[in-house]
C-alpha cells in the first residue's frame, strides 16, 4: 500500500471496477426485502451543482447501508429532459433543442460517475425520447378516456411586443424576461387534468404518509384548501341571470352590503354591454390584465373596483346590493363572485370604506356593541348574531349551521365544501414537450390518437418563431394528418404537455425501463413500488409531489399499479449556501463541484457535504471544512498505511483473550462507533453526527498506536469496523484501505458490522471534578460508583487536594456517572 493518498488513481480504479464487474445492476430478487432508493431526477442544464451533489450523495449513502444490510436495493438514475431552457438554448445559439440536451447529458452524466454514486445506470432513460415520452402519450389517454383529461378557455400570461405566450418562469415581476414588457392575460383553449375529483383523498390520504416531513403536508394541505361552508345563488335584479357564491361564513349574510365579480367573470360582460358602465368596466379589466394573481391578491396592494351598473338581490332579506368588478377577487378561485360582508372581512371593509359603501354590523362579542360608523377595522372574530333577523341572539358559530338548514329548507342554498386546489393546466404553447395525442377532424370533432400509432413524434425540422403559437402549428407535415375514426383530413393538436407529466410517473418506469408494448411491467412495478425513500429539494413539495400522488390515485384506480402513494418516506433536503445566500452566477458565490473533485476528490466532496449540517437543514459552504474533510481522509489513509502489513493476516478479535485496559477502551470506541453509526443513519439519517463518531473513532486508534504492547487483534477489529462505516460516506477510499487490511471481495458487499453489547459495558468511567462548579479535574471511577465511591476519589485527588487547601468544605455533591461539584468558600 502506497504511503500517499492518491484519490484520482484511487477514484479512477474503483469506478472502473465497479462499471466493468456490473456492480450496481440489480434485478428482482423475492428472497430478500427490496428497498427502493429515489432521488428526484435532474434537468439536463449541463453541469452538476453543489445541490446536486448534496441530494445525490444523501442518496447514495441510504442506498449503500441498506445494500450492506441485506436489502435488494433499487438506486436509478435518469433525466427530466424536456422543457424551456432548451427551446431557449435553441433560439439563443441557432441549435436544435435535442442536439443541446444530449450534449448536456453526457456531461452530466460523467460527472455523476467521478462521485462514485452506486446507480444502476441499466436503467437509464431521458423524457425527451420517444421511447419514453410514447408512455406519457399513452397515459395521457387513458386519463382522456376516463374523463380526468379535458380542453376549455384559460388565461395564459402573453407579451404584446414579443407576441408571444410565456410560461410562468418566464414571467418576472409581472414582465416578460425576454424584453421587459409588461405582461398581460390573454384567453386561449387549455387542456386540464382533473386534479380536482381527487383532491379530498390527496387531503386525507396525507395523513396515512408518517414518513413525509410535517411541513411538507401543511404546505400540502394548504395548498389543496378545503373549506366548509354554503354555495348559495343571488338573483340579478331585473334578469332571469343569478349568481353563485361560496361561503365559510353563512353566520355572516345579513351583513351583505355589496358583492363583487373578478374581472374575468363571464358574468360581467352580460351586465354590462352596452351600457353606460360599459366604458369604466372595460377599462379596468385591460388594466387588471397586466396584473399577476398574487400581486391582485396581496394584503398590500390597494383594492380597486368598479360599479357595474347592476344589482343583486339578497335571498334571505331580499335587499338589493350593488354588484361590483374589484381587483381582488380571481375567478380561478371559488366561483369568482363573493358576498361582501365589510363589517366582518378586512378587505371588503377596505374596500368600502374607500368607495363609500355601507358596513353593517351582524355579529358582535359577547357583552359589547359594535358601531359600523366609528370602526377602524373589520371584526373577524365570533361573538353573537344581530341584524339578522330570526337568527338574532344566536352564537355565531351555531348560527353558521341554522343558516345553512334555513337555506336547504327553502332551496335557496346547499352545504359545500370548497378547496382552492385548481384542475391542473397542461397545455404548453411549446416545441419541446410531449405532443398530446389529439387529432380534430370537422367531421368526428377530437379524437385520441390509437394506441398503436404512439409515439406522436415531434419533427425534427421547426422553426421558433415570436407568434405565440407552438412552433409545432407551423410544420405543415406534423399538423396535417387523417382522421382515425372517419378516415378524413385532420389537425393534429399542437399544444405539448407540461414537463411536469413527464416527472409525475417516472419512478414507475425504473422499475421495467426496457419493457416497449406497456409503460412497465405489472409484476416488477409490484415488487418496487412504493419508493422506499424519496429523496429532494423542498421546492418541490407542492407541485411535483403533489401531482405524482395525483398520477398514482389515478393509475391505482385504473387497477395499473397497486399502491395508492408512491413515496413511503421523503427527505426534503437544505440548501447549499455561500456567504449566506443560495449559490446563483448572478451573485458570483458558485463553487464548482468538478473543481472540487479535481483538487480534493470525490471522497472529499461527499464527505463534507455530507458532515457540515444535517441533511433537512441548509449548508454553508466552507472552503476550511472541505481542506478539513481532506486531511482526514489523509490521516485515515495514514493510518491504515502503518497498520496494513501488520494485520493483513491477523484475525479480528473474536473474544476469548484477556484485554489491557486500553484494548478495552479502543472496542468499547469502536462498538460505540458501530451503535452511533447505525442509528443515525437508519433512524435519523443524522450523516453529520455519524461522521464525527467516525473521526472520533480514528483518534482513538491514534492514541492506542502510542502504546507500547499492542493487541493486533483488536486493532483489526477497529479497522475493519472503519472502513466499513466509512464506506457509505466515502466509497473509493474505502474499497482501497479494505483491501489493504486484507479484506475479501468488495466493502460495498459486506455485511453491515454489528456492535457487541458487551464491549460497550465499562469496567471505568471519566467524570467531571468540579469546584464551585467550575471543571478543575477529572477521574476515572468504577463504571457502578456511587455517589460515596465518587466523592472519596475525587477528594483523594492531588489537584483537589493543593486547590482545596485553607479552604472550608461546604458541601459535596456528587451525580452518578457524571460529576462531583464541592462547594467550598
Amino acid at each position: 500500500m502506497e504511503s500517499k493518498y492518491n484519490f484520482k488513481t484511487v477514484e479512477a480504479k474503483w469506478q472502473n471496477f465497479w462499471e466493468e464487474n456490473g456492480f450496481y445492476i440489480v434485478t428482482e430478487d423475492k428472497t430478500k426485502p427490496k428497498y427502493y432508493d429515489l432521488e428526484m431526477f435532474p434537468y439536463p442544464s449541463g453541469n452538476l451543482h453543489m445541490g446536486h451533489v448534496r441530494n445525490y450523495a444523501i442518496g447514495d449513502v441510504v442506498a449503500r447501508f441498506k445494500t450492506m444490510n441485506g436489502y435488494n436495493v433499487l438506486h436509478p438514475m435518469g433525466w427530466d429532459a424536456f422543457g424551456l431552457p432548451a427551446e431557449n438554448a435553441a433560439i439563443k445559439h441557432g441549435i436544435h433543442p435535442s442536439i443541446w440536451t444530449d450534449s448536456n447529458i453526457e456531461n452530466m452524466k460523467r460527472q455523476l460517475k467521478s462521485l462514485g454514486i452506486s446507480y444502476d445506470w441499466t436503467r437509464e432513460f431521458a423524457t425527451c425520447k420517444p421511447e419514453y415520452y410514447r408512455f406519457t402519450q399513452w397515459l395521457f389517454l387513458k386519463l382522456y378516456e376516463n374523463g380526468l383529461a379535458y380542453k376549455k378557455k384559460a388565461a395564459v400570461n402573453w407579451c404584446p411586443s414579443c407576441a408571444t405566450v410565456l410560461a410562468n418562469e418566464q414571467v418576472v415581476d409581472g414582465d416578460c424576461e425576454r424584453c421587459g414588457t409588461r405582461v398581460e392575460k390573454k384567453s386561449l383553449e387549455q387542456w386540464f387534468f382533473k386534479i380536482t375529483d381527487y383532491a379530498e383523498r390527496l387531503l386525507n390520504d396525507l395523513d396515512k404518509l408518517p414518513g413525509w416531513p410535517e411541513k411538507v403536508k401543511i404546505m400540502q394541505k394548504n395548498w389543496i384548501g378545503r373549506s366548509e361552508g354554503c354555495e348559495f345563488s343571488l338573483a340579478i335584479d331585473g334578469s332571469a341571470e343569478t349568481v353563485s357564491v361560496f361561503t365559510t361564513r353563512p353566520d355572516t349574510v345579513f351583513g351583505i352590503t355589496y358583492m363583487v365579480l373578478a374581472p374575468e367573470h363571464p358574468l360581467v360582460e352580460k351586465l354590462t354591454r352596452d351600457t353606460p358602465y360599459q366604458q369604466a368596466v372595460d377599462e379596468f379589466i385591460h388594466r387588471m390584465k397586466f396584473l399577476n394573481e398574487i400581486d391582485r391578491t396581496s394584503t398590500e396592494t390597494e383594492k380597486e373596483g368598479v360599479f357595474a351598473g347592476a344589482y343583486a338581490v339578497n335571498p334571505v332579506n331580499g335587499e338589493k346590493v350593488p354588484i361590483w368588478i374589484a381587483n381582488y377577487v380571481l375567478m380561478e378561485y371559488g366561483t369568482g363572485a363573493i358576498m361582501a360582508v365589510p363589517a366582518h372581512d378586512q378587505r371588503d371593509f377596505e374596500f368600502a370604506r374607500k368607495y363609500g359603501l355601507p358596513v353593517r354590523v351582524v355579529i358582535e362579542p359577547e357583552g359589547m356593541s359594535l358601531d359600523p360608523d366609528v370602526m377602524t377595522a373589520a371584526y373577524e372574530g365570533g361573538g353573537v348574531m344581530v341584524n339578522s333577523g330570526q337568527f338574532d341572539g344566536l352564537g355565531n358559530e351555531d348560527g353558521k349551521q341554522k343558516v345553512i338548514e334555513w337555506m336547504e329548507d327553502r332551496g335557496i342554498g346547499r352545504r359545500a365544501v370548497n378547496y382552492r386546489l385548481r384542475d391542473w393546466l397542461i397545455s404548453r404553447q411549446r416545441y419541446w414537450g410531449a405532443p398530446i395525442p389529439i387529432v380534430y377532424c370537422d367531421n368526428c370533432g377530437p379524437q385520441s390518437v390509437p394506441y398503436e400509432q404512439l409515439p406522436v413524434m415531434l419533427p425534427l425540422n421547426v422553426e421558433f418563431r415570436p407568434t405565440g403559437e407552438s412552433p409545432l402549428t407551423y410544420v405543415d407535415e406534423f399538423v396535417n394528418t387523417e382522421c382515425p375514426s372517419c378516415g378524413g383530413p385532420a389537425k393534429r393538436e399542437t399544444d405539448t404537455m407540461d414537463t411536469f407529466v413527464c416527472s409525475s410517473w417516472y419512478y414507475f418506469r425504473y422499475c421495467s425501463p426496457h419493457v416497449q408494448d406497456r409503460p412497465w411491467d405489472k409484476e416488477a412495478v409490484d415488487y418496487w413500488m412504493p419508493v422506499d425513500q424519496y429523496i429532494g429539494g423542498v421546492e418541490h413539495a407542492i407541485l411535483h409531489l403533489m401531482y405524482s400522488r395525483f398520477f398514482t390515485k389515478v393509475l391505482y384506480d385504473l387497477g395499473l399499479v397497486s399502491c395508492e402513494e408512491p413515496f413511503t418516506n421523503l427527505l426534503t433536503q437544505g440548501m447549499v449556501l455561500k456567504d449566506g445566500a443560495k449559490m446563483s452566477k448572478s451573485k458570483g458565490n458558485t463553487v464548482s463541484p468538478e473543481d472540487i473533485i479535481n483538487t480534493y476528490g470525490a471522497d472529499t466532496a461527499r464527505l463534507f457535504i455530507l458532515f457540515a449540517s444535517p441533511p433537512e437543514k441548509d449548508l454553508e459552504w466552507s472552503d476550511q471544512g472541505v481542506e478539513g474533510c481532506y486531511r482526514f481522509l489523509n490521516r485515515v489513509w495514514r493510518l491504515v498505511a502503518e497498520y496494513s502489513n501488520q494485520v493483513r493476516g491477523v484475525e479480528a478479535y473474536g473474544g476469548g483473550s484477556n484485554l489491557s485496559a486500553a484494548d478495552r477502551e479502543l472496542r468499547y470506541r469502536t462498538h460505540f462507533t458501530i451503535k452511533k453509526v447505525t442509528e443515525d443513519i437508519e433512524k435519523r439519517f443524522n450523516f453529520n453526527t455519524a461522521i464525527s463518531a467516525i473521526m472520533e473513532l480514528v483518534n482513538a486508534l491514534y492514541q492506542y498506536k502510542d502504546n507500547e504492547h499492542q493487541n493486533l487483534a483488536v486493532v483489526k477489529e477497529a479497522l475493519k469496523a472503519l472502513v466499513l462505516v466509512l464506506s457509505p460516506f466515502s466509497p473509493h477510499i474505502a474499497e482501497e484501505l479494505w483491501e489493504a487490511i486484507g479484506g475479501e471481495g468488495s466493502v460495498h458487499q459486506q455485511q453491515w458490522p454489528k456492535y457487541d453489547e458487551e464491549a460497550l459495558v465499562k469496567d471505568e468511567i471519566e467524570i467531571v471534578v468540579q469546584i464551585n462548579g467550575k471543571v478543575r479535574e477529572r477521574a476515572m471511577v468504577p463504571s457502578g460508583a456511587g455517589p460515596d465511591e465518587m466523592k472519596t476519589v475525587a477528594m483523594s485527588l492531588d489537584r483537589i487536594q493543593e486547590m482545596l487547601a485553607g479552604k472550608t468544605v461546604r458541601k459535596v455533591i456528587a451525580v452518578p456517572g457524571k460529576l462531583v461539584n464541592i462547594v467550598v468558600n
